[in-house]
């Protein structure tokens, strides 16, 4: 049965309010901020998240908090710029001089979500550019830019494998990949990507059917 998103942040909440902050003192501050931005983001949103709950979960008070963010867009910007450092538009494969491009296209699809028991929350980027509406925020134009660039990744695959519109098949891969995130969201489940994969075996195939070899 899925779990209810609305009970997992109301015992999120329950627990930060009813725990005294344990203010921890030396290096590593920042790391713990971001750390705690990145699990509360997640598993209730941006909007829902505030900077006193933030400080309680870092362990950190609340002075130290705004000398290494003096405000929540700049910390949300941190948060987004770590996440496109840590998820590559195409994922690194297993060392294997002969994969394909084919496969490099189909790994992205592979991806597992985390193991836990809390409701699947899809892309980042989707959700912030959701959350954050406004296209001239730098929040909403930094996870534009990590889309565009996703797109831009696929489509220098397709390229290597010689496909007659790179451009096209680099779209629609990136366009399945986050109608998939997304309907997972709002199912809880996981099953949207095994679709989406074989969704996109079928426009890889046949972009790669297309493909003639060169003249000699």
């Amino acid at each position: 049965m899925p779990i209810d998103p609305c009970k997992t942040i109301g015992i999120l909440k329950a627990m930060t309010e009813s725990h005294p902050v344990r203010r921890r003192h030396g290096r590593g501050a920042r790391e713990r901020i971001l750390k705690a931005a990145t699990e509360l983001f997640t598993a209730q949103g941006i909007n829902a998240t505030g900077m006193a709950q933030l400080s309680t979960v870092a362990e950190v008070s609340k002075r130290t908090l705004y000398v290494h963010f003096p405000s929540k867009d700049e910390l949300v910007g941190a948060y987004l710029q770590s996440l496109t450092t840590s998820l590559s538009a195409v994922p690194p494969l297993p060392a294997q001089p002969a994969t394909s491009p084919r496969e490099q296209l189909l790994s992205v699809f592979d991806r597992k979500p985390p193991d836990t028991t809390a409701p699947l929350r899809g892309c980042p980027f989707l959700n912030v550019s959701v959350e954050v509406p406004d296209p001239g925020h730098p929040a909403h134009q930094l996870a534009a830019a990590y889309k565009r660039e996703f797109a831009r990744d696929l489509t220098d695959i397709a390229r290597q494998a010689g496909v007659a519109d790179p451009e096209t098949l680099g779209e629609q891969l990136a366009l399945l990949f986050d109608g998939a995130a997304a309907r997972g969201t709002a199912l809880n489940s996981s099953h949207t990507a095994a679709c989406a994969r074989s969704i996109a075996e079928s426009l890889v195939d046949a972009a790669l059917a297309d493909v003639r070899p060169p003249s000699p």
